[in-house]
């Protein structure tokens, strides 16, 4: 959702995701088996969805469209969507996450007075949103495995940082202070570090730092590749993330509609496999998407319509 460094601009990023799905695009709802590389269709949409989570029992995927959740069967017959009850918060992007528990769901919305993303949470089943972060814009990414804290990017006075906060409300801690874009925090399963893509060293690269914000430390060193949102299986072992080719995009920038490849690496790092290629970018996989199971993980990829 963070496309550039503007300040100026921070007005737009809550409608960024809500602008790529007004774009005339087929959207294909997808499944990949990494022990054989299979791809599955699920579902095509006429129009844009994105970012599928895959809930804890393995019953539904999680998905926002036109500023509004949906749900539905990870199958391949797997039937009509239903819309989750989100309340007022109908500016949904697509930065959305579930609690370890299965319980609730966290959300970044862009709110109706100024169109700003902050981070709510409501029930998995639907019901009331409860604004978490007064701040703007905040762009939701990780939720604790003890249940007890978020994990955002935001923009404070100019600057993109991780930070986080209490899962009820409170005083948010910033995590990182680099130049330039830190991005897309994720918790581990052990619940000891936060998963991020920075671009301090000159391209984005992917990043892991202790949960306390020690310790960060580069596990990326592609010259030839940005490389966003990683996310880590349920079983900690594997991580999956979303790559543009040097070149086609500037560092700080994850657009839609681009030529991208997904990658997959070891937790404690390595060499990248290239695991698809494809046409999407934003919305394709900014938020954790795997199974349960640590084998699959659900993906959506783009056709421009004629």
């Amino acid at each position: 959702m963070k496309r550039i460094l503007n300040s100026t601009l921070c007005l737009l990023f809550g409608f960024a995701s809500l602008q790529a799905q007004n774009a005339q695009v087929t959207s294909t709802l997808e499944v990949m088996d990494v022990t054989t590389g299979a791809r599955t269709v699920l579902k095509e949409f006429p129009y844009s969805i994105e970012a599928p989570n895959w809930t804890t029992d393995g019953k539904w995927l999680i998905y926002n469209s036109k500023g509004k959740l949906y749900k539905i069967s990870p199958t391949p017959s797997s039937g009509e969507p239903v819309e989750i009850n989100t309340g007022y918060a109908i500016r949904c992007n697509n930065d959305h996450v579930l609690s370890a528990d299965g319980k609730q769901i966290a959300i970044s919305h862009g709110t109706k007075e100024d169109g700003r993303s902050r981070v709510y949470t409501l029930p998995i089943e639907g019901g009331a949103p409860r604004l978490i972060t007064p701040l703007a814009p905040s762009y939701l990414h990780g939720w604790s495995p003890d249940g007890k804290e978020l994990a955002y990017c935001a923009e404070r006075n100019g600057n993109f940082d991780v930070y986080v906060i209490p899962v009820e409300g409170g005083e948010e801690k910033r995590l990182t202070t680099a130049e330039g874009l830190d991005d897309g925090p994720e918790y581990s399963p052990c619940g000891k570090y936060i998963w991020f893509n920075s671009v301090r060293s000159g391209l984005m690269q992917a990043w892991r730092m202790k949960a306390d914000g020690s310790e960060q430390t580069q596990i990326t060193m592609d010259e030839t590749r940005n490389s966003w949102f990683p996310h880590v299986s349920p079983n900690g072992e594997l991580v999956v993330y979303i790559a543009y080719k040097k070149g086609d995009v500037r560092p700080n920038d994850h657009p839609a509609n681009k030529n991208v490849e997904l990658l997959l690496i070891p937790s404690t790092g390595g060499e990248p496999k290239v695991i698809a290629t494809l046409f999407g970018g934003q919305g394709t996989i900014n938020v954790n998407s795997w199974a349960p199971d640590s084998k699959r993980f659900a993906f959506v990829s783009y056709k421009l319509n004629d």
